[in-house]
């Protein structure tokens, strides 16, 4: 029973699942924009807002939290630079998803998410 459990499942296990929005995460930061399914964006979403709360903060103890879960380094530091400047008037909705039409093979709903 996972009555008001309200994280996505994503239809694998907690070890690869967490694997994948680490990887989402830092390719969004990354690129600014990124396209993947409709469900995806919006778990990685959360995570993506999260690291950005994070780098507004500023403080060691954030930049710590993130290089622990953001793959890059180097994208850790260019993300807590720019970040005050970007985002500071700003309490959050840091990204936005994009319905686009579905996927060929199998009909999957897809979606942009991008970095506002």
């Amino acid at each position: 029973m996972r009555h008001r459990c309200r994280v996505p499942q994503l239809g694998k296990p907690a070890d690869q699942r967490k694997a994948l929005l680490r990887t989402l995460t830092t390719e969004l930061i990354r690129y600014g924009r990124i396209t993947t399914t409709k469900v995806r964006a919006k778990a990685v979403r959360s995570e993506a807002e999260r690291m950005i709360t994070l780098a507004k903060d500023g403080s060691l103890a954030a930049r710590r939290q993130a290089m622990g879960y953001i793959y890059d380094k180097q994208l850790v530091h260019a993300l807590f630079e720019q970040a005050k400047d970007r985002y500071s008037d700003r309490n959050g909705g840091y990204t936005r998803v994009l319905r686009t039409v579905n996927r060929k093979g199998d009909n999957a709903e897809m979606a942009i998410i991008e970095l506002t």
